[in-house]
């Protein structure tokens, strides 16, 4: 659906320049947006290929297992359906740390996982339960340590101070993250008492 949105609008603009006489500005802002991806895209993969690594490092030093064990009491109580030697749990703890050092790309696959062990233990129903739920949620405001992705950017585009932007972004994450905890809570003890 998204990608029919996309191409509509596009078409929609090609038409609308045509008519408008403006098919020339068109095409330099499709050639200058192109060679604009093409930077971004080197630049983030270097940044994500450095980060990665080190996650690779920090994944065999047992670094990533230490921080596991560490956040484990508090994300079984966050969800106190999964059993704490689920493979789901593996997942979703995976998931929080890629997200933690703003690893989202690593982070979504571990995230599929995660939901598709969810979904086994809720017995493959197509409801949602409150576990997927609180995932969806925590995993949606991704508390953030080094967000990765936008310090790339930010070196791309030649920024005097890329690092800036961790502080905020961590004061952010933390709200948003204790934010989509407490309206995750609100409503399931909502729907409880209804129910």
């Amino acid at each position: 659906m998204v990608n029919l949105i996309w191409m509509l609008l596009t078409v929609i603009g090609i038409v609308f320049a045509m008519f408008n006489g403006t098919m020339d500005q068109v095409n330099e802002a499709i050639f200058k947006g192109g060679k604009e991806a093409v930077t971004i895209s080197i630049g983030l993969i270097s940044v994500l290929v450095f980060w990665l690594g080190l996650m690779k490092i920090a994944e065999a030093a047992g670094l990533l297992e230490k921080l596991g064990n560490l956040f484990k009491p508090i994300v079984s109580r966050l969800f106190p359906e999964v059993p704490p030697d689920h493979p789901a749990m593996g997942y979703m703890l995976s998931n929080m740390m890629a997200n933690l050092f703003g690893l989202g790309n690593a982070a979504t696959p571990l995230g599929i996982k995660a939901m598709e062990q969810l979904k086994v233990l809720n017995g493959n129903s197509d409801k949602a339960s409150r576990s997927m739920i609180t995932f969806l949620a925590i995993n949606t405001s991704s508390l953030t340590l080094i967000p990765t992705t936008v310090i790339a950017i930010m070196i791309t585009y030649d920024s005097s101070n890329p690092t800036s932007i961790v502080g905020p972004t961590l004061l952010a994450t933390c709200i948003s993250t204790i934010g989509a905890i407490l309206i995750d809570r609100f409503f399931y003890y909502r729907r409880k008492r209804k129910g």
